[in-house]
């Protein structure tokens, strides 16, 4: 017994300790903590520092209830100092939509250097809440955006306050980006939840939707601005150990009760890690409800949120795209449609004709796997302890995620079911 007490890892020990002490430690935790958990579960740079600053902060008093007139002085002091010349902000005001942002418009009339002319333009600001339901980085978000301007429809950035110097929270400018998420008929839903575009709207959008995917997928990222990426190794498991592991720290640092069910999966995940083939850019959350279309011509006019966006396995945002919660069925009852727009097959056969990318099922049944265990640690473990903690503006809007959670649940369970 002596000899076997000698062996125990005191790290692990530590680690064993820490994570007994439950939701107290958990509502504001201590650098111990912090540090155990980063070291349990190594990822990304940019990633480890949003997590690692979102601990770090938990315990802070909760910020008041921000309102125009602040924000209208946050917005002065930033133009003052990255704008030359005279500007005038006007029609300043909220924007719906969003579980995990606060977002305003405005009209910014100055000077535009890449114009050389004084214009009028429509802007958005996108910031973080006292603490996210997906803890992100702005700059990450800024690179992709400037990354596809002139290969997608994307919003052209025009600053980004990536550390929170000049806003409350880290905050990202944007162009305004004309167009709707879903038809004008639709009511009553959460966008991108079973969205149902129509039999008009469904092609049109369809093709757009997988050739755009494409684009991303099979984009050359090599010689632009992506410091803020960590690139995965083709022939490794990097990339898909990196994601396990954010996802492990997420449910370990959030979570208010126990769940075997996410040991199950986090030990079959972390056993078979699947190797890269191919390293592309993935948007992270492509589906309906992050793009803007027309309604009359239903092109689309912009893809949005990029904020979970990361350099790495394909199958990842193929997996994410085909979760049932985002689609729904046709018609007929029996043909499921992709985010609303494309059946299940034709999705599949489309994208590989498009990009020249094999879609490989093991790898797609893992990141499947994987996926579901994410938005559970969202759903269960973060938007829990946020909306507990009253940290964001959408306290309503994270209670009712919670509910979402045993439908993804026992999705994963047949995925599951199918390896064992």
């Amino acid at each position: 017994m002596q000899a076997t007490q000698a062996r125990i890892d005191p790290g692990v020990e530590q680690l064993r300790r820490v994570l007994e002490v439950g939701d107290a430690q958990r509502d504001a935790p201590d650098a111990v903590f912090i540090e155990a958990m980063r070291e349990r579960y190594p990822t990304e740079r940019e990633f480890d520092a949003m997590l690692t600053r979102k601990q770090q902060r938990r315990s802070m008093p909760r910020a008041g209830t921000l309102s125009l007139a602040d924000f209208a002085a946050c917005i002065d002091r930033f133009l003052r100092v990255h704008v030359e010349g005279g500007f005038e902000v006007r029609q300043l005001r909220w924007m719906s939509g969003g579980g995990s942002k606060i977002q305003l418009a405005f009209v910014l009339h100055w000077t535009d250097p890449a114009l050389g002319a004084a214009t009028e333009t429509p802007m958005v600001i996108r910031m973080e809440p006292q603490e996210s339901l997906s803890a992100t980085s702005r700059r990450r978000e800024s690179q992709l955006l400037g990354a596809f301007a002139g290969t997608l429809p994307v919003p052209r950035v025009y600053w980004v306050d990536a550390e929170g110097e000049w806003f409350p929270e880290p905050s990202l400018i944007y162009a305004f980006a004309k167009g709707v998420t879903k038809p004008s008929a639709v009511e009553g839903r959460v966008g991108g939840v079973g969205s149902d575009f129509g039999a008009r709207l469904r092609p049109i959008l369809g093709r757009q939707f997988v050739e755009h995917l494409a684009t991303i997928h099979t984009f050359d990222f090599r010689g632009r601005d992506l410091s803020a990426f960590d690139i995965p190794a083709v022939g490794s498991t990097e990339t898909a150990l990196w994601q396990l592991n954010r996802a492990r720290r997420i449910w370990e640092e959030d979570r208010g009760e126990e769940l075997p069910f996410m040991e199950v999966a986090a030990n079959w995940l972390a056993r078979h890690p699947p190797t890269l083939d191919h390293a592309s850019i993935l948007h992270g959350d492509y589906r309906a409800g992050n793009f803007l279309f027309d309604e009359p011509s239903g092109k689309i006019t912009a893809w949005l949120d990029w904020e979970r966006g990361y350099v790495g396995d394909r199958h990842r945002d193929l997996a994410w795209i085909t979760l049932p919660l985002f689609g729904h069925y046709a018609e007929d009852g029996k043909t499921f449609l992709v985010s609303g727009l494309v059946p299940l097959a034709d999705f599949y056969a489309g994208y590989e004709r498009a990009s020249g990318l094999k879609v490989d099922a093991d790898k797609l049944r893992y990141y499947r796997i994987l996926n579901g265990y994410q938005l559970i640690a969202s759903s269960l473990g973060t938007a829990y302890r946020v909306a507990r903690l009253g940290r964001s503006h959408q306290d309503v809007l994270l209670t009712w995620i919670e509910g979402i959670v045993y439908t993804i649940a026992e999705d994963m369970r047949r995925a599951l079911a199918e390896v064992h």
